[in-house]
């Protein structure tokens, strides 16, 4: 897991080969006017969603997984609270293989960070998350999808 300021994005280019297209796209597109709903960039090895999510307190937040892609999420209109818990601490649960997706609901984190809009979160294949923890009743957030 990394968080940090979006104006360091370009710093991390050289962990994914495609990560230099997602802040070309931020560069040339702002996030905060886009349409809800999902963008493609380089088909679906890599795309946002723009979603108004609802906000959850810690207890209610799922922490999940993915296998196959990387989310780089950043808040847009508030801001959100991540759970972290390494996947190698996480029981074993299904996994939904057309949605690339892990649930484990009804466990807590084992640490929280939170990102302010203007920040980022990157969660690798290795990274339990639980979103969309927020003060607020819906935040509006961008979510990269980069192939792992």
């Amino acid at each position: 897991m990394i968080i940090d300021e979006l104006k360091h994005l370009k710093d991390y280019e050289s962990l994914n080969p495609l990560f230099s297209k997602v802040v070309e796209f931020i560069n040339q597109h702002d996030l905060n006017t886009l349409e809800e709903g999902k963008h493609e960039i380089v088909g679906k090895d890599l795309f946002v969603n723009i979603q108004t999510a609802k906000g959850k307190t810690p207890d209610e937040a799922v922490i999940e997984t993915h296998n196959k892609m990387i989310d780089i999420q950043i808040p847009l209109s508030a801001a959100e609270t991540y759970g972290y818990t390494p996947r190698e601490a996480l029981p074993e649960a299904a996994y939904n293989e057309e949605k690339d997706i892990t649930k484990i609901p009804g466990l807590a984190a084992e640490s929280y960070v939170t990102a302010q809009p203007g920040c980022f979160a990157i969660f690798f294949p290795q990274d339990g998350h639980a979103p969309c923890i927020a003060g607020v009743d819906e935040i509006k957030k961008a979510i990269f999808k980069v192939k792992a």
